[in-house]
């Protein structure tokens, strides 16, 4: 008996062995096929309590699995995070209130290194206002565009071949307040996206309740008001983050303090957003308190998905391909505290929730057919994560 054990307890040990070590092999080959192409992504952070500065991941395009490459740069609160349409280049902002002796906050450039996923410093600006919070580049690839939360300001920069920045090229200071006297005593510009033609930016402003628009020169980097200037959201709205529809005729704002999204009918031809309409992202019955974060489209235009902050969940949307109008499918809790951002990766596959004050990056599993959210189980640690950015790298030679 004793020799029968003994000889059953080395065979399991063999099978054990056998099952490590293929699982070792299949990672390995999962992670070679990752680095050499796949998809990096970088998580910028409010700095201190932990944290130094934008962390690197190597995203597994089968489970969703993350694997750290460690801290990709250091710089002071690189809140948010835009990626350069080459692939080559990062950009940061850091979210102070004074930098080189000014009222302002400021803008870093990097270069990429896709090997590694370290990011190489190249230099930095002002970004001509207190407490930048977004930033997006156009889509020629020669151009930031700034919000700058606590100056109430909007600006530009050019990106030089390099893919340093230069001083910038326009500069609009918002005017005015909002309803709410704590919340909107004066502008503050949350987010300013392109769309798709590169003609029109969409600048939200959380004071003003208002999505202001303005015409974009992609030949010489300047801002000019629209016609009309803006579209007005309900007051004590707070319009934070903006999203268009891959189509390119809708679009929707996610609004901080009412916890809802508006949707918009949008004229690329003439730049005019028209309400639609406006959704709550809270269950029915829920009466603590919320704030929403971010938005963002599915890649198939198909779903739309935004964060709460205090119900820490992300609400699911399916949208109506021919109206733009929002029908919600569920809201999935993100499994930490204050899901501040998240990103969808660039496959539609996967969408990796950051939990501000509970420091961590959940994976979700998108499902392609219902866009319904699914927990991988896979998460990684990382100190006051805000906002999640993704860069694929393409195979040399592909």
């Amino acid at each position: 008996m004793r020799i029968a054990a003994i000889r059953d307890y080395l065979i399991w040990g063999e099978i054990l062995v056998g099952m490590m070590t293929w699982g070792l092999l299949s990672l390995a080959a999962e992670e070679t096929k990752v680095g050499s192409g796949g998809t990096l992504v970088y998580i910028g952070t409010y700095t201190g309590l932990g944290s130094q500065g934008i962390y690197a991941y190597r995203l597994y395009a089968s489970s969703g699995a993350l694997t750290p490459i460690g801290l990709a740069a250091e710089t002071p609160n690189p809140s948010f995070l835009a990626v350069h349409p080459g692939r080559r280049f990062l950009y940061a902002v850091n979210e102070v209130d004074h930098f080189d002796g000014r009222k302002s906050g400021a803008v870093t450039a990097f270069e990429i290194d896709a090997a590694t996923g370290k990011l190489s410093l190249l230099n930095q600006q002002a970004s001509g206002g207190r407490g930048p919070c977004y930033l997006s580049v156009d889509r020629t690839g020669k151009y930031v565009l700034l919000a700058n939360y606590g100056g109430g300001s909007v600006s530009v920069l050019p990106i030089e071949t390099n893919g340093s920045l230069g001083k910038a090229t326009a500069f609009i200071q918002h005017s005015g307040k909002g309803s709410d006297p704590q919340r909107q005593e004066g502008p503050h510009a949350h987010s300013i996206n392109l769309d798709a033609a590169n003609r029109f930016a969409v600048a939200a402003d959380l004071g003003l309740d208002k999505l202001l628009v303005y015409r974009f020169d992609a030949t010489k980097g300047t801002l000019s008001p629209n016609d009309p200037p803006y579209t007005s959201l309900r007051p004590k709205s707070g319009p934070r983050h903006f999203a268009f529809h891959p189509q390119g005729k809708f679009a929707y704002v996610i609004n901080e303090m009412a916890s809802t999204i508006t949707a918009f009918s949008y004229d690329a031809e003439h730049g005019v957003l028209k309400e639609l309409q406006t959704v709550t992202t809270l269950p029915n019955g829920f009466s603590g308190e919320n704030s929403t974060a971010e938005v963002q489209v599915h890649p198939s235009g198909k779903f739309l998905y935004g964060s709460n902050r205090g119900h820490d969940s992300i609400a699911v949307f399916k949208i109506n391909g021919e109206k733009g109008t929002l029908q919600l499918i569920e809201i999935q809790p993100t499994r930490g505290k204050e899901p501040r951002n998240f990103g969808i990766d660039p496959s539609g596959s996967f969408l990796l929730a950051a939990n501000q004050n509970s420091g961590n990056i959940v994976v979700f599993r998108i499902d392609s057919k219902t866009g319904r959210l699914s927990a991988t189980g896979n998460s990684v640690d990382v100190n006051s994560p805000v906002c999640v950015k993704f860069v694929e790298i393409v195979k040399s030679g592909s």
